[in-house]
C-alpha cells in the first residue's frame, strides 16, 4: 500500500470534496459552490502544508473514516469533533501523521455542523470548469463520498505547519446575520420587513449546502404573483410563498422567481455552515456599503 490515495471506510450522512469552488460560471447557470465554512478549509490546508485552492473533505454532523495508502499528514478542523488514529485520540484542530494503513476516524460534531479534513498534497479528484468541488444542485464535480471509494492524493509541495492546536471560532449559539435590505423588500409589508429585522428565528433541520432554512414569523407580501426569473447570488434571502426566509449559500441557484428581501454580507456565510438546527438567527439590517 504504497500508493497516494485515500480509501473511504465510512462516508457518513453527507460527507463531499470541496475547494474554493468555480465562480464566474453563473452566466452558465453553474453555481459557485465550494466549502460552506471557506476560513476553516483554508486553515487545514495551511496545517498540513497545501496551496489554497487544493481540495479538502467536508463532513455533516456525522464525520467519516479513511484509511490512506501512504504516509500523510492530515489535519482536521470547522466544527470540534474527536479524532482517532487505529483507535487513539489525537488532536484536533492540527496537523496529525497517519502511517499507511491506519484507520483516520472523524468522529460526530460536538457543536457545529461541518467539519473540515485536509491531507497532504490535497484530494486530487479531476476538476470540472476549474473546480474539484461537489455541487449538489447543479451535480457537477465528484458525487458524494461512499463507503469504498478510493480518492487519489496529489503530491506534497511543502511542510506542515508546526503547531500545537490552531485558534478556530467555535460554532454559534447565536447566528446574526448582517443583511442589506432589497432588492425586492417592496414586495414586502412595512411590517414585513420589520418582522425580518427585529423578530428571532431558528436554524430549520431542512437547510443544506443549498440554503440556510428558517423557523419563525411568515412575511407577508404587499403585492401578488410572481416575479420573472432573476439573477441570485450568494447570500441573497429569497422568501417563498410560505413566508419563511432562505438564505442561499455556495449551491444555491443562479436564478429564480421568488423576491429577495435582503442579502446577508459575505463575511457572515461561514458561521451559517456551522449553525446546528434550532440555533437562534437574526438579521440586523446594514447599510449597503
Amino acid at each position: 500500500m504504497t500508493d497516494r490515495a485515500l480509501a473511504v471506510v465510512r462516508a457518513g450522512a453527507l460527507t463531499t470534496v470541496q475547494d474554493r469552488g468555480r465562480p464566474g460560471h453563473a452566466h452558465l447557470g453553474v453555481p459557485r459552490s465550494g466549502a460552506l465554512d471557506a476560513p476553516a478549509a483554508a486553515l487545514v490546508l495551511r496545517l498540513v502544508g497545501c496551496p489554497p485552492d487544493a481540495a479538502v473533505l467536508e463532513t455533516t454532523l456525522t464525520g467519516c473514516a479513511l484509511r490512506p495508502r501512504c504516509a500523510v499528514a492530515v489535519a482536521v478542523g470547522g466544527a470540534p469533533c474527536p479524532v482517532t488514529v487505529d483507535g487513539r485520540p489525537v488532536p484536533w484542530g492540527a496537523p496529525v501523521g497517519v502511517p499507511a494503513g491506519a484507520l483516520l476516524n472523524v468522529g460526530a460534531a460536538d457543536s457545529g455542523v461541518r467539519s473540515y479534513v485536509a491531507v497532504s498534497g490535497g484530494i486530487l479528484v479531476e476538476p470540472v470548469l476549474g473546480s474539484r468541488s461537489t455541487d449538489l444542485l447543479s451535480g457537477l464535480g465528484p458525487p458524494p463520498l461512499a463507503d469504498g471509494v478510493v480518492l487519489p492524493l496529489g503530491r506534497p509541495r511543502g511542510r506542515h505547519a508546526r503547531v500545537d492546536v490552531a485558534p478556530q471560532p467555535a460554532p454559534p449559539s447565536e447566528l446574526v446575520l448582517r443583511v442589506t435590505p432589497g432588492p425586492r423588500a417592496d414586495w414586502f409589508t412595512p411590517e414585513a420587513v420589520r418582522t425580518f429585522t427585529s423578530r428571532a428565528y431558528r436554524v430549520s433541520s431542512a437547510s443544506n449546502r443549498i440554503g440556510l432554512r428558517v423557523d419563525g414569523p411568515a412575511l407577508q407580501r404587499a403585492r401578488s404573483g410572481e416575479l420573472p426569473s432573476e439573477g441570485m447570488v450568494l447570500g441573497a434571502v429569497q422568501v417563498p410563498p410560505d413566508g419563511r426566509p432562505v438564505v442561499f449559500l455556495a449551491d444555491h441557484p443562479t436564478t429564480g422567481g421568488y423576491p429577495v428581501i435582503g442579502v446577508v454580507r459575505t463575511a457572515d456565510l461561514p458561521a451559517a455552515a456551522q449553525a446546528a438546527p434550532g440555533t437562534p438567527v437574526r438579521f440586523v439590517a446594514v447599510r449597503r456599503r
